[in-house]
């Protein structure tokens, strides 16, 4: 398991990560804010402690992006604020945990456990249904299978993901992936959602979890995957050698 340290005060990082490194946890320490983001996009993360009183970008905006981004890993706010109403907002701007200096590390790694175990728990539960986005890796993952994505699919992925069943027009999509505003004929959309679809048969065999709209454009349509799971679920609990019902 991969943890993020962001905190300016070098004893306390330390000190964090050596407990944390004694139960095999990799960790890795920002002192900056404005580190973040870009760190977390470039690497496979499983949960982020994250001080708010960072020098560049305050640490409540660095949570407020990171959810804004769809990245889904647990974050423990780490703070010397103690008021009520600190929590309160931490929370609200999608923490996971909080906790208020002088920090006890030993409640720091049980914290860490508790979250990880409460994450994994709701994936195993709602993830086994549902794609799972991972844009540090450019992957779309479906019930611990996963298949790799060009920046420009994955975009397109994300965009589709991020509102089920919204029909998105052809001119849409190309505003999304193409925000350099360069000149592409919309057709080009439908190139990428053919190769799109390829790939993610490896998924869902002939099942299309994205869906042309006639004269609109395209929707993703996560219904299809319940069908799937509930039809894997029925498989797994007959057993291989169970026949039919009648």
């Amino acid at each position: 398991m991969n943890i993020l340290i962001v905190e300016d005060e070098p004893r306390v990082a330390k000190l964090l990560a050596d407990y944390l490194r004694l139960e095999n946890y990799v960790t890795t320490i920002l002192s900056h804010g404005d580190e973040v983001l870009t760190w977390v996009e470039a690497h496979s993360v499983d949960l982020i402690l994250l001080d708010l009183m960072l020098p560049g970008t305050p640490g409540e905006k660095v949570c407020l992006e990171l959810r804004a981004r769809h990245h889904r890993m647990p974050i423990i706010m780490i703070t010397a604020k103690v008021e009520e109403k600190d929590r309160i907002l931490g929370l609200e701007l999608g923490a996971d945990d909080y906790m208020c200096k002088p920090l006890s590390p030993r409640e720091v790694v049980a914290r860490v456990r508790a979250a990880l175990r409460r994450h994994d728990i709701n994936t195993r539960e709602n993830g086994c249904g549902e794609m799972q986005l991972d844009e540090s890796r450019l992957q779309v993952v479906l019930q611990g299978r996963a298949v790799m994505l060009t920046n420009i699919e994955f975009q397109l992925m994300k965009t589709l993901v991020q509102h089920p069943n919204r029909i998105y027009s052809r001119a849409q999509l190309m505003d999304c992936l193409y925000q350099d505003n360069r000149i592409v004929h919309d057709r080009t959309v439908d190139g990428h959602v053919k190769k799109l679809r390829i790939k993610l048969r490896v998924l869902l065999g002939e099942h299309d979890v994205i869906q042309s709209v006639y004269g609109a454009g395209y929707r993703y349509h996560p219904e299809i995957l319940k069908g799937l799971h509930e039809a894997s679920r029925l498989h797994i609990s007959a057993g291989p050698g169970a026949s039919a019902p009648n």
